[in-house]
């Protein structure tokens, strides 16, 4: 657990130094960095490895939220630590955070594995209809709706204990923080510059996952020149957490692609 102060905001960040190409994870809504913690272990341990918390995310500070201003936060700490070019996971809204960090600094980024995400996501209504409820109900009044769309049937009814931990983080993210991320999403659309991408891309979906479902991710893949698609069966919204080998294993094809 490490801190850095970047344009005022305080970020939480762990950082496993190596060699080789290092990898960097962003996170999805609601969640910290501790979600790659499977994928991680599935990783050559020599792996250069940076994760953190988004804002109002976390351990991290609050601050005004974008699309750009959070992918400008991974290149200041990236820049700080001078780390890359790097191989970007991101899972959701951590996804979107990757495909404008490539385009924005394309000297930073090696590849992309962009999991359960697209280039844009949901309507106003639907992020108008979350902010409001999370400002006047707070995230609990939502959490259920939320885990079903997060895990699949199966993670649900046999990980008790996973579930109601998840459930603890979710819970438990500052509801300002998790407002402002929800905005930052329903304001951004990232069709334009997904054609713009220009490194090795695999975008993986989740059979289940009834947040950014399989056809959106397809959607993705098919503006990124040359991306690659995959679908895991019987996994939700976070693969990272449900299914962490096959994103391990997806980052090591990458990894042996890049070399």
């Amino acid at each position: 657990m490490r801190f850095a102060l970047l344009d005022d905001v305080t970020l939480n960040f762990s950082l496993r130094e190596g060699g080789g190409v290092p990898v960097v994870f962003l996170n999805s809504l609601g969640t910290d960095l501790r979600i790659w913690d499977g994928v991680i272990a599935g990783l050559d341990p020599a792996t250069p490895v940076l994760c953190l918390d988004k804002r109002g995310h976390g351990l991290s500070g609050e601050g005004p939220v974008s699309i750009n201003s959070l992918a400008g936060d991974v290149v200041a700490l990236m820049d700080r630590l001078g780390l890359g070019p790097a191989l970007i996971c991101g899972v959701s809204v951590g996804g979107m955070i990757a495909q404008a960090l490539a385009v924005a600094r394309p000297d930073l980024v090696s590849g992309l594995v962009l999991c359960c995400t697209g280039a844009k996501i949901g309507d106003d209504e639907t992020w108008n209809a979350r902010i409001d409820t999370v400002r006047r109900d707070g995230i609990a009044a939502m959490s259920d709706a939320i885990l079903e769309r997060w895990f699949s049937g199966a993670f649900r009814g046999e990980r008790v204990a996973e579930l109601a931990g998840y459930r603890n983080m979710l819970e438990r993210t500052p509801p300002e923080g998790y407002a402002a991320v929800c905005a930052a999403i329903r304001d951004a659309d990232l069709t334009e510059a997904a054609a713009r991408i220009a490194v090795p891309t695999q975008c993986v979906a989740g059979s289940e996952d009834l947040a950014t479902p399989p056809a959106l991710v397809e959607t993705l893949a098919g503006l990124i020149p040359g991306a690659g698609y995959e679908v895991i069966d019987g996994c939700g919204h976070l693969p990272c957490i449900e299914q962490p080998a096959r994103i391990a294993g997806a980052i090591c094809q990458m990894q042996a692609r890049l070399a």
